[in-house]
């Protein structure tokens, strides 16, 4: 039998498949946009053609793309071009930062900022649009918080979206007001979506823009694959599988994309857009739902009242009733469901509804997940592998606010049970890690660096080192995990003969790194569908 050979071979001293946990010396050999073999030199001698280009990475580790499990790419790719205020340690300090950002783009519509986290400021209160009226009374303005759930705008931007004193808040969102009666500027949950609705209304160009950055900066990180998650009504005028499809029909689409349009009832449309999108790089995967918000905000449904706040609970977005209807209904059409629970309680009406549809339609292959899984309940731990949920989470986001302000919310009894990433792997829940970009950068090191390590936002002190993962176990979760989470681990994953290739390479051996060193790693080469995407450093012969 003839052996066709290979378009390209990488080689490298490391290489982790992703089948073992450490790498090996090994050569890929890729033909088209497949692994044809994976193997030690003298087996793929015979893969090497006179036309085959060699790519011999000495010691730098080749593994399988990084799969982010949990993204919102339009969102994402406008908080590239917004003011990040996340370094910001004051209201004053911020409202600099907005201030010097619109001055540079006098001809932006709107100024949008994202990242502020008053967690972090000395006074620990939120902020009011008053001091951005200051600066600014002309623009409206409108900046995200660093979790994404609440937003903080000035009075342009109220006016434009037509909220005032006698405005009611919409379901599931709160417009804060002053004893005055008079809105603060801070727009919380669907409250936010009033604003958006108007300063997200943005020129198909511009769209264009930001993907083509987003496709830059995925290809830069070595994410070869994303799941982009419906991501609340305060995003809904961003979304546009359309462009993708664009993007991919003239082959410049660099990144896999997984779509989970909303879980709302409407299953008809649900079902359209799983038949409209289903193609290798760009397909309907399953629907999301929120359940509840976050725990800075008290919107994270808890079983029990908040520690600090004890008249807060939190509560669901929808009925429970209505969670698990949605639930089931999906559930039998053979749709994989994925609820956003961050507070114990909705992690528990989220494993509930699931129970339910497998006891309505009887037990499958569902995959179903839950995202963050923030504050669970001892009791739930192993109802994960019992109803074969995957656990979807992040492990920098512990890191993000402000350890002392989180814990104050829960107390000292639920903190013992927050981002219990080894407990549910050894309890038999599958894991799968991405970032929530915006929420968090796009560079999957920081997830892995906070996973091995369990430092918190003190950037020292290891948060219940009990839960820290392996490295081997962290990159499995960025790159089989996800695929599995998507029904791809046949595809995508490991590197491994007959799957497609889509390829990361490390500037140097990951395993050899010291763990305070991690976050200075970065992709070298990223090959998606056998196509380079990103090259930094190509060693040929």
């Amino acid at each position: 039998m003839t052996i066709k050979k290979a378009d390209v071979v990488l080689s490298s001293k490391t290489v982790f498949t992703g089948c073992k946990n450490i790498p090996e010396p090994a050569l890929i050999a890729i033909r088209d946009n497949r692994i044809i073999a994976v193997g030690e030199e003298h087996d793929l001698k015979q893969y090497i053609g006179q036309d085959t280009v060699i790519h011999d990475f000495g010691d730098k580790l080749i593994m399988p793309g990084f799969h982010d499990n949990h993204l919102h790419i339009m969102m994402g790719a406008l908080a590239m071009d917004s003011v990040n205020l996340f370094d910001a340690r004051s209201e004053e300090e911020a409202v600099d930062m907005v201030h010097d950002y619109a001055k540079a783009r006098p001809d932006d519509p709107w100024i949008i900022g994202f990242q502020w986290d008053s967690s972090y400021w000395d006074d620990k209160r939120f902020p009011s649009r008053s001091s951005i009226d200051r600066i600014i009374p002309d623009r409206p303005v409108l900046l995200f918080h660093a979790e994404g759930h609440y937003t903080w705008a000035n009075s342009k931007a109220l006016e434009v979206a037509g909220i005032t004193r006698d405005t009611e808040d919409p379901p599931f969102g709160s417009i804060e007001k002053g004893v005055n009666g008079e809105p603060t500027g801070i727009l919380i949950e669907g409250a936010s979506g009033l604003a958006t609705n108007k300063a997200f209304d943005l020129p198909k160009a511009k769209k264009e823009k930001l993907m083509q950055r987003f496709l830059k900066e995925a290809a830069r990180f070595g994410v070869t694959s994303v799941n982009d998650l419906f991501g609340t009504n305060t995003n809904k005028k961003l979304q546009d599988f359309e462009l993708f499809r664009e993007f991919e029909e003239k082959e410049q689409l660099t990144v896999r994309i997984h779509l989970y349009p909303p879980l709302d009832g409407d299953l008809k449309k649900a079902k359209q857009l799983r038949e409209q999108y289903d193609s290798e790089k760009l397909r309907v995967s399953g629907l999301k739902q929120f359940i509840d918000g976050v725990i800075t905000s008290y919107t994270a449904y808890m079983l029990e009242p908040y520690a600090d706040h004890p008249e807060k609970q939190g509560e669901p977005t929808f009925s429970p009733d209505t969670i698990k209807k949605w639930a089931a209904e999906a559930d039998k059409e053979g749709f994989s469901i994925r609820f956003h629970a961050i507070g114990d309680g909705a992690i528990h009406l989220a494993l509930d509804a699931f129970e339910t549809a497998q006891k309505n339609n009887g037990p499958r292959d569902s995959r179903h997940s839950i995202e963050h899984v923030e504050v669970i309940h001892p009791d739930d731990i192993s109802r994960f592998k019992e109803l074969g949920v995957v656990a979807s989470m992040q492990p920098d986001h512990f890191a993000l606010s402000e350890r002392g302000v989180y814990t104050s919310k829960i107390g000292d009894q639920r903190e013992k049970y927050v981002f219990v990433i080894n407990t549910l792997k050894k309890s038999g829940a599958k894991l799968a890690f991405g970032t929530d970009f915006p929420i968090d950068i796009l560079n999957p090191m920081q997830q892995i660096y906070r996973a091995v390590t369990r430092i918190d936002s003190s950037g020292s002190d290891v948060w219940h080192p009990e839960e820290r993962i392996t490295l081997s176990e962290a990159l499995h979760a960025y790159t089989h995990g996800s695929a599995f989470a998507t029904f791809r681990e046949n595809e995508l994953g490991t590197l491994e003969a007959g799957k497609l290739a889509d390829i990361t390479v490390l500037d140097r051996n990951l395993f050899k790194v010291p763990e305070e060193d991690i976050l200075d790693v970065k992709p070298v080469f990223t090959m998606v569908d056998g196509q380079v995407v990103f090259s930094e450093e190509l060693v040929s012969k």
